[in-house]
């Protein structure tokens, strides 16, 4: 299979893809109510688009393609509205989170789709323990070569996305302790990772169709990378984000990407290399386990400091860009989380603990109502 050419996009538009759950109304536990979702919101005219996911407990919302953090803001809310009233009609929740805080992984149902249960038979019990909720965010690049340079550069500040997106501390009725637990079942499929290490197209697609000539991949649906490229859109897709709490937080999220994308691409402050991704696992992992506290290594000196620290000094060099994206409200939302030191694992976990103690079913039905904007 050819990977096709590179469709050459607008650069710093961008697109935010959330992935949702589907809870009941009575213990706050995932149901399977994808495919009624569906035919609920099939006729209804969106700024975006609304998709089925791999299992009945999930469904997927997506922006057209944004140019503003205001823009991007406003598609979501339309969005989620449309999805709130047909969830009211089941009498089912809807929120986000990156994974359900007590759900059973084998109680999933595979969305009756072709691809979905081919996925099912290729990777086992790994297809339901994938109900995991993402953020994806999608950046328009100017051509290929671009966006590789875009891909590798922007990999230096995957520990930024995680902290900031964190909302994942709970798995199965249990505290993991980590910020972002669903990129652990994220990292359990072979595919998983970081993309290699090529700054050329004419490279990528040499190495593409070794892959494909193995026969372990089709197509870049197979790569689960945490950023990838999408020729067929133009741009390279970040995947390492939870799905936040609200709507807010992830328009908020994806202008910060954006904004930070302006800057690489145009100020050019960074030659990428090999060497770059020697501390890359290291600090993925920190920001996994302790978010915005974690640790952020440099892979050329010894210099350490927190995640908290590198994104505040990151705000500063992207002030300019913000300005020209009018995204300062974004940048400014983002700067006040990360001095609180509240991202929204921490958020879940104040509500575990406090007045409803121990109850992981108020847990989730506070956060139904955060995606409603209610909390």
């Amino acid at each position: 299979m050819s990977l096709g050419p590179f469709h050459d996009s607008e650069s710093f538009t961008f697109g935010v893809e959330l992935e949702i759950q589907i809870v009941n109304t009575h213990d706050y536990d995932l149901t399977n109510a994808a495919s009624d979702l569906m035919r609920l919101v099939g006729n209804k005219k969106v700024p975006g688009d609304i998709k089925p996911e791999i299992t009945e407990s999930m469904i997927e919302m997506a922006t057209g393609i944004c140019t503003s953090h205001a823009q991007a803001l406003d598609e979501l809310r339309t969005i989620r509205d449309v999805l709130v009233d047909a969830a009211d009609h089941l009498n089912v929740g809807l929120c986000g989170g990156g994974t359900h805080a007590f759900q059973h992984w084998t109680e999933r149902q595979i969305f009756d789709s072709p691809r979905f249960q081919y996925l099912s038979e290729l990777y086992g019990y790994l297809a339901k323990q994938f109900t995991v909720f993402g953020q994806h965010v999608h950046i328009g690049c100017p051509n290929a070569d671009q966006a590789l340079y875009l891909l590798h550069s922007m990999s230096r500040y995957i520990p930024h996305f995680i902290a900031l997106s964190a909302s994942s501390p709970f798995v199965q009725g249990v505290d993991t302790g980590f910020h972002s637990a669903r990129l652990n079942s994220v990292f359990a499929f072979p595919l998983s990772g970081r993309a290699p290490f090529v700054l050329t197209w004419q490279d990528f697609e040499a190495y593409f169709s070794k892959m494909v000539a193995t026969g372990v991949v089709e197509g870049m649906k197979d790569f689960y990378w945490d950023i990838r490229p999408k020729p067929e859109f133009g741009t390279i897709e970040v995947r390492v984000m939870d799905t936040p709490l609200s709507i807010e937080r992830a328009a908020a999220i994806a202008a910060y990407i954006q904004t930070l994308a302006r800057y690489l691409l145009l100020d050019k402050p960074v030659t990428p290399e090999e060497d770059d991704y020697l501390v890359y696992t290291f600090n993925r992992f920190e920001a996994c386990r302790f978010g915005l506290a974690g640790h952020y290594a440099n892979a050329h000196n010894s210099a350490r400091k927190t995640i908290a620290e590198d994104i505040l000094q990151t705000l500063d060099l992207l002030a300019p860009h913000a300005a020209v994206l009018k995204s300062e409200d974004a940048l400014e939302e983002i700067r006040s989380m990360v001095r609180s030191g509240i991202n929204d694992a921490t958020w879940l976990r104040q509500i575990q603990e406090g007045e409803h103690s121990h109850s992981l079913n108020e847990a989730v039905r506070q956060q139904c109502l955060q995606w409603r904007g209610r909390a």
